[in-house]
Formats: C-alpha cells, sequence, structure tokens
C-alpha cells in the first residue's frame, strides 16, 4: 500500500512511520528536510514547508496517487482547504490527526464519546482551528473528494518529551524542580483529572486505520485509560525521577492566568477542565490497547531524557519563584487579616 503522512518524524509520526514500514507499506514522508534516522532510509522524503500552501501544492504535483494520505501537522483550516485541493484526485483515503480538545470543556457527560459536541471557543485557538479544519474535511468526505477517517488524541508523550503536562506547558525545567525539591505549582487544587499515552500506544490506530474500510466516515478518541488527578500525575512522576514528595503550591487557575497570561495560557483553556474519553470505539475497531502504563512510560521518557541531557535547569527560569514568593507572601497576608478580623467580631 502506498502511504504519504504529511509529518512523519513527530512525537507520534515516528511510531506511525516504523510501524508502516514493519508491515511492508511503501511510504512517502513530506517533510521541512531530507534528514532522517538510519531504521528510516526505506522511505521516500519530499522536502517542503506545509505552510507554504502554493509551494506545498507544487511539490507534490507530480506525486501519488496514494492510497493513504496521513496529515499530521494539519493545524489552521487554511491547510485542511489546501489538502481538500491537493488530495480530492490523489487518494482513497485522508486520515486527519485531529485532538480531544475539540469537544466542548464542560461536557454534559463523562466519559466523552465522539458524537459529544464540539465546544472549543476561539480564544483557544490550536483547538478552535482543529475544528474547522474538521468541518472542511468532513464536507470533502459528504462530497465523495476521498473517504475521511479523524482520530483525536489527547496528551501524548514519548521518549523525547515530558511525560507530564505542567501548569505552564511544555518543556522539561519542571521536572527539574521536582527533581531538587522545589515549590511545584499547580492550577486550582490539583484535582482536575488528566490523560497522557505513550507515543507507541496512540500510534497503533493510525496504522490500524491506513487502508481500513471500516475505518471510513468515523472518528475516534484515542487516550489514555488512567485517569489520574494532576496531583496523582505529578507524584508518580516524582516517585520515577526519585524525588522527595512534591512541595505543591496549588493557585486558582485564574489568577494563575494573569501572573503568567503567556505561560499559563494552556492551562486556563484546557488543563482546567476534567479530561476523560471513552476509548472503547478505537479499541473495537483499530485494536487500541493501551499497553504501557503512565509509570513506565515515565520511567522510560526521564531515563532518555536524562541520558541525553534534555531536562533543562530550573534555575534559567526565574519568573516561577517570583510567582511562588509572591503567591506565598500574599496568602499569608490574607490570613492574618482575616485573623485579626475573625478576632474582631
Amino acid at each position: 500500500m502506498r502511504v504519504l503522512m504529511i509529518g512523519g518524524a513527530g512525537n507520534i509520526s515516528t511510531a506511525i512511520t516504523r510501524q508502516l514500514l514493519a508491515r511492508g507499506d511503501e511510504v512517502s514522508l513530506f517533510k521541512r528536510t531530507a534528514v532522517v534516522p538510519e531504521w528510516m532510509r526505506g522511505v521516500r522524503v519530499i522536502t517542503g514547508d506545509r505552510t507554504d500552501r502554493t509551494r506545498f501544492g507544487q511539490a507534490l504535483a507530480g506525486e501519488g496517487p496514494f492510497d493513504v494520505v496521513i496529515d499530521m501537522i494539519c493545524y489552521e483550516p487554511e491547510d485542511a482547504a489546501c489538502d481538500v485541493e491537493v488530495f480530492r484526485a490523489k487518494t482513497k483515503q485522508f486520515i486527519f490527526c485531529s485532538t480531544v480538545d475539540v469537544y466542548s470543556k464542560t461536557s454534559a457527560a463523562y466519559p466523552i464519546r465522539e458524537d459529544s459536541p464540539f465546544g472549543a471557543v476561539p480564544s483557544f485557538e490550536y483547538a478552535y482551528s482543529k475544528v474547522l479544519c474538521e468541518r472542511l474535511l468532513w464536507e470533502a468526505h459528504e462530497r465523495g473528494d476521498f473517504a475521511l477517517t479523524v482520530l483525536r488524541p489527547a496528551a501524548t508523550y514519548s521518549e523525547s518529551r515530558s511525560p507530564g503536562v505542567h501548569s505552564f506547558g511544555g518543556g522539561t525545567y519542571h521536572l527539574d524542580r521536582l527533581r531538587h525539591g522545589k515549590p511545584f505549582i499547580l492550577h486550582g487544587d490539583g484535582m482536575s483529572v488528566w490523560v497522557a499515552t505513550h507515543s507507541d500506544d496512540a500510534s497503533v490506530p493510525f496504522t490500524n486505520a491506513a487502508g481500513n474500510p471500516v475505518a471510513y466516515g468515523q472518528a475516534y478518541n484515542v487516550t489514555g485509560d488512567e485517569w489520574m488527578t494532576q496531583n496523582r500525575m505529578w507524584r508518580i512522576i516524582a516517585r520515577v525521577l526519585g524525588a522527595p514528595e512534591p512541595d505543591f503550591v496549588y493557585i486558582p487557575t485564574d489568577l494563575l492566568g494573569r501572573l503568567a497570561p503567556r505561560e499559563a495560557k494552556w492551562c486556563v483553556e484546557n488543563f482546567r477542565y476534567n479530561n476523560i474519553f471513552d476509548n472503547s470505539k478505537v479499541k473495537r475497531d483499530l485494536d487500541f490497547r493501551y499497553q504501557i502504563s503512565f509509570a513506565e512510560g515515565a520511567r522510560r521518557s526521564i531515563e532518555h531524557l536524562t541520558a541525553q541531557g534534555m531536562i533543562e535547569s530550573w534555575e534559567k527560569y526565574p519568573f516561577y519563584d517570583r510567582i511562588v514568593e509572591a503567591w506565598r507572601r500574599q496568602a499569608a497576608a490574607l490570613v492574618d487579616q482575616a485573623g485579626e478580623k475573625g478576632h474582631e467580631a
């Protein structure tokens, strides 16, 4: 089977590429550079910039047809419109990597199923853009341009990416804070629920959907099965690190967003809410199995990040401790003031 992947060397797509090659597919990747690891030498690489939409179409004009096209890096509706234009006469099936963030963050029921309503708001640009992309691609599917399959992963990590997404987003310096016993900020009271999936597990449904008629016209959640509070998740990571019991600093999410508007933006829009999803459909149709526990995945990731010197020093981010100190100082003053007023009453 001839498969083209837009991307192919990223967090999830690296594992997909490996699996496609292992089952004997003819794989082409569209990526920025022709540089690939030794194990990927069997792929054909088409170089280009995904965001340069005119040249994207030109670079692929003489390619194909493909049995399957998988787009892992379509983030804007203009990208989706470009995909429709380029691939409607070049592929039987189009697989789109969307996100569970398209769903409403205040779901009426949990776990969230694939038929749950969309609710991404414009202020959460990433999620809202994915909604617009899906709409364009579903319209193409309904017209018969190609058979569409949509996969919606939640937080996904790999050996080269931190297993935890902290209140200030990605990066690795938060691991160093845990390792050194430094105060560790959690939004709210640390009780919002999170899921995370190792890329080796998350990639399997993409591979199994490719060329599979069962997946035509279907959308699937692809998420972790361990429903963890933020408190529990970070305690697991601390244990893997051999770190002391975390010194959690709980700050209301709205206030955190005002204290660090750039760093806490995703926290305000996403991390504060419960992320609990139903995986039964992807298990039934695409043989998804949550096989790598969070503790095991965290161990693999942290061992690799440590060996490669990829964990940043906490000292490079002084804004963090300024927030901690200000919060603790003002909280103590508020307690003192409230206590005095209480005695007066």
